[in-house]
């Protein structure tokens, strides 16, 4: 319709202007002018009477005055002229509401419709909703995967519809796949494990479509400033009419037309969804974006939310004489039998370690307690320190496991072999390299509170705060207790609340806004919320965050620029140096300048860094190698506790070991960072040498290592006493310290500027 409109006016005004070029009569040149007017007021009066319907009074009446005005007193140009203005506002508001919705709207429609399931040997093409729980699909090339599932063989997809990263990525077999994403290799095949009603994709459109649903509140708050502007109106066009008469206050009317303040905001905050989409983030609505912008206190759940919620092996602790690997090997093959999260964490690591397991037998597992089992003649028992056989008086090994429990907060997995405690596998659930760096962002953009809510014991929470920077911790609280501290903290400030368990849903949905890590696919607190992270990282809220506050502030500013200006006119205008004429050219302009700044918000903010060419390729390759680094680093910590045990050759053949490893998987390490990723970034983080802190660490890490080694040569055929126990140990827990201290930086604060952690990166 506006298009049709601005079509219609601008004909008939090109009309007249070409029959006054000719010569021809004034009503040929009047008529077309006339006409135009005469449309341009029927579709303010539309305009007014929507606003009326909606019981609040909008700015579209000043059109409709102005037009009127021009019309009555024989304006008939300047007519023409405002209605051209109006009608082109009109389809301006439309295109950039529709280019600012364009990342939404794709979502929408490059859903999927139909689905190839293998049956038999035969490949049929059925419709995507037809689609069950264990189908096998097959996905061609360039196909988007119409249900979640398992893949049954490696893959490599285009996320970027759901995530927002532009590079592909690999996918070992019997990995989960979303739908939604685009197969950007080879065919490959899946099993469904999700019906496609509920699948991660559909739920996403199920969010964007609420979203563009919602107006924002302050869309309506542009229409209270309005009414103020329409007090002006009046004042000023009363008394321009007072010293120039009737055209004078028409010309007061022109300039006065209501574009900046009914186009910039909606524009704004459109765009904002739009950004926000692009990162990721299904915002639901623009009134979400508008309370986002508001939110002062946040308030973050701690398993799968600050952490990653998927258990991981730290360490092994062993009774000096067991092979820290046997240990793991017999416990993940017995594990293997088991549905437990704990029992996947044990699994996962022998896996890493590259061990063979073995097929259990006679398996009996007792809820909360453990299980038992036969694995290659040997008798595994592995749960509790109880059930593990450790009783009162317990050997010093087992004490130590204990306090490395209690410090490290984790989780104790105690193994028995034979009857026999043997070792203890330390368990945690790791933060998210991308927590802190989330928050430190979120406190940049507003955020002045931040208070993690957790069911865990107080310790554990007490150190995951720590190691994020929260102001407060709340611990082993209840769902009904979260409601508590929710309710709590909104009397006191406008909050949001992040979570991804069910049993966050209640305080999500009591919250200003609720916040879901939805990157698993639709739960109930992805229902709750009224954000959705589509991709598995926090630092994505804080993106949302900047995005809302950015589109709040150039939503303002659009507003009070446009008004200045048309304030400016009218002055100019009750002064008798604006014609009517040239007045609603001028405001034509202003409505332009309004509109183009509030599309701004589609811009990448400066604040934001953009890797160059190759970035993406070297972070992905050189975290790859953070792995083996980290092993290493657990090998160190193994040779410092055992130094006491060792005898003198054992120390030296150790320490010769470890030597040997960290030069091939620190040294080289480091060194190439320095020598290929640093440069890169140096580049996009601008600055003075921003890596510099960075590289000297790198330094530090290099030189301790070196003189690690070269305290094992001196030691190798020397006499060893108890000074040289407490070098060795100085030097192992120093490099360590420094090591874990730096690759952790790293993680947050260079490769998080990348794709997940957990992503192989795969060049296009």
């Amino acid at each position: 319709m506006p298009a049709v409109v601005l079509a219609a006016t601008l004909a008939l005004l090109a009309a007249g202007l070409v029959a006054r070029a000719v010569g021809a009569p004034s009503g040929a040149v009047d008529g077309p002018w006339f006409a135009a007017g005469v449309a341009g007021a029927l579709y303010s009066l539309a305009g007014t009477a929507a606003s009326l319907r909606a019981k609040r009074l909008g700015v579209d009446v000043i059109a409709l005055v102005a037009l009127a005005g021009a019309l009555a007193t024989d304006e008939l140009l300047a007519a023409g002229v405002v209605a051209v203005m109006v009608a082109t506002g009109r389809a301006l508001e439309a295109w950039a509401e529709g280019r600012a919705r364009r990342d939404l709207r794709a979502l929408v429609e490059r859903a999927p419709t139909v689905a190839h399931k293998r049956v038999g040997e035969r490949i049929v093409t059925v419709a995507a909703d037809e689609v069950v729980v264990g189908d096998v699909l097959l996905v061609a090339t360039g196909e988007v995967v119409p249900a979640d599932g398992d893949l049954t063989g490696p893959a490599v997809l285009d996320e970027s519809a759901l995530t927002g990263e532009p590079l592909p990525v690999a996918r070992e077999a019997a990995t989960p796949v979303r739908s939604g994403v685009t197969n950007a290799g080879p065919p490959f095949e899946m099993t469904v494990t999700v019906e496609v009603s509920e699948s991660t994709y559909a739920h996403v459109v199920r969010l964007t479509e609420e979203a563009e649903r919602n107006p924002a509140p302050f869309v309506r708050l542009a229409d209270r400033y309005s009414l103020y502007f329409l007090a002006a109106t009046a004042a000023v066009a009363a008394a321009a009419f007072a010293l120039g008469g009737a055209s004078r206050a028409v010309a007061v009317l022109v300039v006065a037309t209501p574009c900046p303040l009914i186009l910039a905001s909606p524009v704004a905050f459109a765009s904002g969804l739009s950004r926000a989409a692009r990162r990721g983030v299904v915002v639901k609505g623009a009134a979400v974006l508008e309370r986002l912008a508001r939110c002062t206190t946040l308030l973050i759940d701690k398993t799968g939310t600050v952490t990653m919620g998927r258990p991981e092996v730290v360490v092994v602790v062993t009774d000096g004489e067991s092979d820290p690997d046997e240990v793991v090997r017999l416990a993940a093959s017995l594990d293997q039998t088991s549905t437990h999260v704990l029992a996947a964490a044990v699994v996962r690591e022998a896996q890493r370690r590259g061990l063979t397991l073995e097929v259990p037998t006679g398996v009996r597992e007792e809820a909360g307690r453990g299980a038992v089992g036969e694995v290659a003649g040997r008798r595994v028992a592995v749960g509790t320190a109880e059930w593990a056989g450790v009783t009162e008086g317990a050997p010093a090994w087992v004490e130590l496991a204990r306090r490395r429990v209690h410090w490290e907060g984790a989780t104790g997995i105690y193994v028995a072999l034979d009857g026999r405690p043997r070792g203890v596998v330390l368990v945690t659930d790791p933060v998210r390299a991308d927590a802190a760096h989330a928050l430190r962002v979120l406190r940049r953009h507003g955020v002045a509170r931040v208070v993690m809510v957790t069911g865990d014991r107080r310790e554990v929470g007490d150190l995951v705060g720590d190691a994020v920077g929260v102001d407060e911790v709340v611990a082993e609280c209840s769902p009904a207790q979260k409601l508590d501290v929710v309710r709590a903290e909104r009397a006191l400030a406008p909050t949001a609340m992040v979570g991804d368990g069910i049993n966050d849903a209640p305080a999500l949905a009591l919250a200003d806004v609720g916040v879901a890590m939805g990157a698993r696919g639709a739960t109930a607190s992805s229902e709750a919320a009224d954000v959705v992270l589509t991709v598995d990282r926090l630092d994505r809220i804080a993106d949302a965050r900047a995005v809302a506050t950015r589109s709040r502030r150039i939503a303002l500013q659009s507003v009070v620029v446009g008004m200045a200006l048309s304030l400016g006119a009218m002055g100019v205008a009750t002064a008798g140096l604006l014609p009517a004429v040239w007045g609603a050219l001028a405001q034509e302009g202003i409505d332009v300048v309004a509109i183009a700044n509030a599309l701004r918000v589609l811009r990448r903010p400066r604040a934001e860094v953009a890797l160059p060419r190759g970035a993406h390729e070297a972070i992905a390759a050189l975290r790859a190698e953070h792995g083996p680094e980290r092993a290493a680093l657990s090998e160190l910590v193994a040779v410092a506790d055992g130094l006491d045990r060792a005898g003198p050759s054992g120390l030296a053949a150790a320490l010769t070991a470890l030597s040997r490893r960290l030069e091939h998987d620190v040294v080289a390490h480091e060194q190439l960072e320095e020598a290929t990723l640093y440069p890169l970034l140096a580049r996009s983080l601008g600055g003075v040498d921003p890596t510099a802190t960075m590289s000297r660490a790198h330094r530090e890490i290099v030189t301790r290592a070196r003189r690690l080694a070269q305290l094992a040569a001196d030691l190798e055929a020397a006499p060893l006493g108890s000074p040289d126990v407490a070098e060795v140990r100085r030097a192992l827990y120093g490099l360590e310290a420094i090591l874990r201290l730096h690759m952790d930086q790293e993680e947050e604060s260079y490769f998080t500027l990348a794709e997940s952690p957990t992503e192989e990166t795969v060049a296009p």
